[in-house]
Formats: C-alpha cells, structure tokens, sequence
C-alpha cells in the first residue's frame, strides 16, 4: 500500500483497468473506480485492433483543410452537432495550432514510440492474463479503389518508412490471394503485417480485473464528482455520498477525465469523439484480416465471434442522444468493399473516445496535486497502448525512472 492510504484507479476502461492491475501486482492496494463498471465504457466497443501504425497526428493540414467539405457531406468522416460547435472552438484551435510542420513531426515521434513497443507490450501481457490466443497472427489490409485513393494516402506511407514499421503494397491479385471476399472495386491495398486483431477485447478487460481482484484488488462502481486535498490528495468523493480516503488518484476515465482534471484546477484539451459500430453475428463472409479503406474512413474487424464494422467521428460532446445513422453510413461503405454481406443478428454501439487536441495522450503526473496522476486522451489507441502504458504508469507511480522518457506526455504541455 502506498502510505497514508490506498491508490484509486479511476475508469474500468482497458487503460484504468490494465493500470490497476500492473499497480497491485507491483504491491500497491488498489481501488478501481468506474461509474459503469469494468469495460463498459469506449473499451466494450473499440474495433479490437493493436494499431501500431496508426500514430499521424490528425492534427496536420491535410485534414484539417477538409473538414468544410466533410461537414457539409452527410456521409462525410466527421460530423459536428450544431449545439456544440461553440464548446469545441477551443479545442479545435488547439487542433489547428498541433498542425505546423516542426510540431507534426514531434507528434509523429511521440506516437511512434508508444506504437513501436505496442505489439511486444501487448504479447507480454496477454501472456501473463493466459490470453496470448486473443491475438490473431494476420495483419490489416488498407484497401483502396484506385490509384487517386492510393496516392491520397501516401503522407502516412512516407510517414511508415520514416519510422521503419513493416508495410507492403499488394497487387489486385494478390490481395484476392488473402481475402477472396474484397469486391473487384479495390483496386490495390497494403498489408500492414503488426497491426494485429484482438478476438474479444471485453474479455480482455475482464481478465484483468479478474487477476486484479484475486491479487486482492476492489473494485467499486460509482461515479465519481470532486476531490479532497490539502498539500496533496487525500480522498475522492462520490456521487452517492461516500468517500474513499486515498494516497494516490489515477486518472483513467477516458473523456470523462476532462471534467475531473477541471475539477482539479488542471484543465486540459481533451474531447470526446463518438464512434459508432455496428456488430455482425451472421455476415455470411469471412475475412482473416481486418480491413481499412481510408478514403471512406471506416474499418471492418473480425472480432467477438462475428464483424465489426465502424469508423468516422462525430463531435457532438458526453450527453447528446446518439445519431445511429452514423453507424450505418459504415455498413454502406462495408458492403462496398465486401459485396457479400449480410448484416443479420446486428446490434448498434456508440461510446466515447477521448481525444486530445495534438491526438498525444497524457501519461503524467499532475502539475498541481501531489498524489494526482493522468494516463487518459489515447483517443483511437486505447487498445493499442493499455499494455504500455501500464507498464510506464506503474513505473512512474513507483518512483521508478520510466523507460520512455514521458515529458513530452506530460499535462501541462498545453
């Protein structure tokens, strides 16, 4: 136990609980705090892939000159609510200010370096859980239509050879080779060999909080709504009246971290992304690979025992109702790529990824609370990045020098 109390870990997300069990098997008595319970949050969710390619900042020119034209196409990639436009201005000028040359390319290595420990981190953790047959041994195919799509995209191809991570182009027909379901429409793709699929990432979470538990780790569900401190935290309150003295607090809760680090004086540029999926029991194809089409800004993952198909974002904060025509603008574009699909025994899924203006998380200590830590804004890498930053959290919170150096993640960087 830390002393003067128990470390709180709050958010039951993969991060929040992939954080508190690396914390209890490092000795520490832990709390994990949700208000849902364990990963029923953005993690119940994600489209199951360990992305490890996926670390261009959004925040470069070539999007954001875009994005006029995306708001005014209903079945554009992104789509604003009205109603939140003024709350987001600040946040997206931010977002335009992460977009000059010299930043990008300090944004690029900062993902690059999560990304790159991604896989193994991921393997060794899945290892110790008895889940190593959670990951598929396929990669992703990012598929294209033509050679104007194929060259839209060559900024991230560049970006991939920089950093040497594992890309090849494939033909037509070597791409029919591997998925014989992919329509004729694709002209080409490339076969990105580690970014692997998860086959159940719910169950993931719920064998960490299993192990976290029989570690002698508690979990309680509640919401939390402020905090104690004096020249450090010294307890969490809850919504429902109670509080739970502490040594530590772990800031784990997605985009609903943003009302917290206010809470903390300690605001940080941290918004919510709403992702849709759209989850297929009986579609009728089989893929070994999960697929990407980047012109049409939706993924297909084969994943809890049948497809998922999902994509774009909406901007439209933490309380608006869900617009399902979201997730069915992706089935649309899905039964383009896979002319076979038949979308029987589907369920709709909306949650919320938090998303930081420079699309960097946050893996920090507070700059104001003693006591305080933030490991939140992973925005479509929760996934892909619980694994390490657990391990970098547990060693940052046991006074142990980290292995990455984690300034450039740190809070007040903004």
């Amino acid at each position: 136990m830390a002393q003067g109390g128990p470390t709180l870990v709050i958010g039951a997300g993969v991060i929040g609980a992939a954080v508190a069990h690396e914390l209890q098997r490092r000795g520490r008595q832990v709390i994990l705090v949700d208000r849902e319970g364990p990963g029923r949050g953005a993690s119940y969710g994600n489209m199951a892939s360990i992305a490890v390619t996926e670390f261009m900042p959004v925040s470069r020119p070539s999007v954001w000159r875009k994005i006029p034209g995306w708001l005014l196409d209903p079945e554009g990639p992104v789509s604003v609510r009205p109603a939140h436009l003024p709350r987001l201005l600040p946040w997206f000028w931010r977002f335009v200010l992460a977009s000059r040359p010299t930043r990008l390319r300090d944004l690029e290595a900062q993902g690059a370096a999560l990304c790159c420990r991604a896989l193994a981190d991921t393997q060794a953790m899945l290892a110790d859980l008895d889940l190593s047959e959670e990951l598929s041994d396929t990669g992703c195919l990012s598929i294209y239509a033509d050679e104007v799509e194929f060259r839209a995209d060559q900024e991230r191809l560049d970006m991939l050879a920089r950093f040497g991570v594992a890309h090849r182009v494939l033909s037509r027909s070597e791409l029919t080779e591997l998925e014989p379901e992919i329509s004729p429409v694709i002209a080409k793709a490339l076969l990105l060999p580690d970014n692997r699929t998860v086959r159940d990432p719910y169950r993931i979470v719920l064998r960490l909080v299993e192990r976290f538990v029989a570690m002698g780790g508690q979990v309680v569900k509640a919401e939390v709504r402020g905090f104690e401190r004096l020249d450090r935290i010294t307890a969490v309150l809850l919504a429902d009246g109670r509080r739970i003295e502490c040594a530590e607090a772990v800031l784990c809760a997605g985009a609903f971290t943003a009302g917290m680090a206010r809470e903390l004086d300690e605001p940080i540029p941290l918004e919510t992304e709403r992702g849709y999926h759209t989850q297929i029991m009986q579609p009728d194809v089989t893929l070994r690979h999960s697929l990407i089409w980047p012109a049409k800004a939706f993924m297909v993952s084969p994943t809890a025992g049948g497809l998922r198909i999902g994509g774009t974002i909406e901007l439209a904060g933490l309380d608006a109702p869900p617009d399902w025509r979201r997730s069915r603008i992706t089935v649309k574009h899905a039964r383009t790529a896979l002319p076979n699909l038949r979308v029987e025994q589907a369920s709709e899924w909306m949650g919320h990824r938090p998303a930081m203006a420079d699309t960097v998380p946050v893996l920090s200590a507070s700059a104001r609370t003693p006591g305080v830590y933030y490991a939140t804004g992973h925005g479509h890498l929760g996934l892909t990045y619980a694994a390490t930053t657990a391990r970098l959290m547990g060693q940052l919170i046991s006074g142990e020098p980290p292995e990455l150096d984690l300034h450039p993640y740190r809070v007040n960087r903004f």
